[in-house]
């Protein structure tokens, strides 16, 4: 019996409808897993009429697609009252059985190319006691190797996220938690996390990370002192990015620095390893002494800045995602050299909406600058005066007094920023006097969203790609 547009059972028959043919899965389990008695799946559920009649799952004007009807390259699936289409090479590419994944490492085991081009489905809804409805596909001209008894089963939950996640990412909307701040607002809202909770509850940490990404800035106290400390800490993160400093790296003055920040000079504001490919998403550093007078840290945050320039002036904002800045590293054992606009966008932002400029990453560094390479003279080419003046308007927001958290780090205390949105400098300090040593370590972009996934999902019921929230689904 098929089902159709205007096919309306009541909520036994089509229960029965998933059961009753008698097929059987290849391990002959019945389509209503788990081997679940229809009575007491009905008496668990307590659906309503209403609620039944949103189960008609497949279905087309032809009833084309379905187990009892022809074969076809797509397939409609009710989802919220409504037919939704899909292609079957969507629905056998992401197919998760154990023939299809591997239930261990969870890694595919044939390739999208395996799919045949001529690849037809038909499909009936089942239900799974622990996913509930799903649309179960039976395939003709499946990949070579797989038989007749090859089914793949989705859930409309997942189904509707996949829906969702493809129009979000195909109409640029983004979801962006991270809150821009001044002095007053990061003084108001920082947050202090306590070194042992970080280390030992997972919550916590959850609590620091999501607030790391929204500010870009946590201060953790009561660090033990040991030059380890600070591997702890980023390797509750996840692995530490190790560079030619070394996997953790000292802050401290020396003679012959062959870094600024090694000296006890006055240090600008900046970022950090700007002259490589993929620059470090966070830095840690832990404060081992603070015995010299001076040293205080200062942070800006580059977003707002960004979000101010484009309400002053569009063009200087424009000016600085296009205009190519050139960093490096040159000394005789590294030499390191990127290319890079001082505005990374995300693709699809809305410039028409101040609030969403879909801002990817700042790239300020002046002190690992190196000279332009191009746009860099001619009577009739303007490009390098207009980033002068956008520069200097750009840096006279990030170095405003208002704008500026100052915060000298004591024995115990770490700060962990974000490298490519929180610029950092440091006072000048007295090195006769005292000592002063900071503990670093760097971890990349790909670790901490890992993590923060993946606490996300476990606490939350979500997670975040592409500034697209998935929800979490069986």
């Amino acid at each position: 019996m098929s089902l159709n547009l205007t096919t309306r059972l009541p909520p036994r028959a089509l229960l029965s409808q998933a059961t009753r043919a008698g097929h059987r899965s290849p391990r002959g389990a019945s389509y209503l897993t788990k081997d679940v008695p229809i009575r007491q799946f009905w008496r668990n559920s307590q659906r309503s009429a209403q609620a039944a009649q949103a189960e008609h799952l497949v279905h087309d004007a032809t009833n084309l697609g379905q187990l009892d009807g022809k074969p076809a390259k797509h397939v409609a699936v009710n989802i919220d009252g409504d037919p939704r289409i899909f292609d079957t090479v969507f629905l056998r590419d992401s197919c998760t059985c154990p023939r299809c994944v591997d239930p261990d490492s969870r890694q595919k085991l044939f390739q999208t190319s395996d799919i045949p081009q001529d690849l037809e489905g038909a499909c009936r809804t089942v239900v799974d006691r622990e996913k509930g409805w799903m649309v179960e596909v039976v395939w003709k001209n499946d990949i070579p190797g797989y038989g007749a008894e090859h089914r793949t089963r989705h859930s409309i939950d997942w189904l509707r996220r996949a829906l969702t996640t493809e129009l979000e990412l195909r109409g640029g909307v983004r979801s962006d938690e991270r809150v821009l701040w001044d002095r007053e607002k990061i003084t108001n809202n920082n947050k202090w996390v306590d070194y042992k909770d970080y280390m030992a509850e997972d919550e916590v940490l959850f609590d620091a990370l999501s607030h790391l990404n929204k500010y870009g800035l946590l201060f953790l106290k009561n660090v033990p002192e040991s030059e380890e400390s600070v591997v702890d800490i980023a390797g509750r993160i996840g692995t530490l990015k190790n560079t030619f400093y070394g996997r953790t790296w000292d802050v401290k003055s020396k003679p012959n620095a062959e870094n600024i920040a090694y000296t006890h000079q006055f240090l600008g504001l900046h970022m950090d390893l700007l002259y490589t490919s993929n620059p470090p998403h966070l830095q840690l550093l832990h404060s081992l002494r603070a015995r010299s007078p001076g040293g205080e840290s200062l942070f800006s945050d580059s977003f707002e800045a960004a979000h101010s320039l484009h309400h002053s002036s569009a063009f200087h904002f424009r000016t600085l995602c296009t205009f190519p800045v050139t960093y490096h590293y040159h000394h005789p054992t590294h030499h390191y050299h990127h290319t890079r606009p001082t505005i990374e966008l995300f693709a699809y932002p809305k410039y028409s909406e101040p609030t969403n400029l879909a801002i990817r990453h700042i790239n300020w560094s002046p002190p690992f600058q190196g000279p332009f390479e191009a746009r860099i003279g001619g009577e009739n080419q303007t490009a390098l005066r207009n980033y002068l003046a956008a520069a200097n308007a750009f840096e006279k927001l990030l170095s405003a007094e208002e704008n500026l958290y100052e915060y000298r780090l004591e024995e115990g205390d770490c700060v962990i920023f974000d490298n490519r949105r929180v610029l950092h400098a440091r006072r000048a300090f007295d090195a006769s006097k005292g000592e002063r040593w900071l503990k670093g370590a760097y971890v990349d972009d790909d670790v901490f969203f890992s993590k923060l996934r993946v606490l996300e999902e476990r606490y939350e019921g979500r997670w975040i790609a592409d500034g697209v929230v998935r929800h979490a689904v069986k």
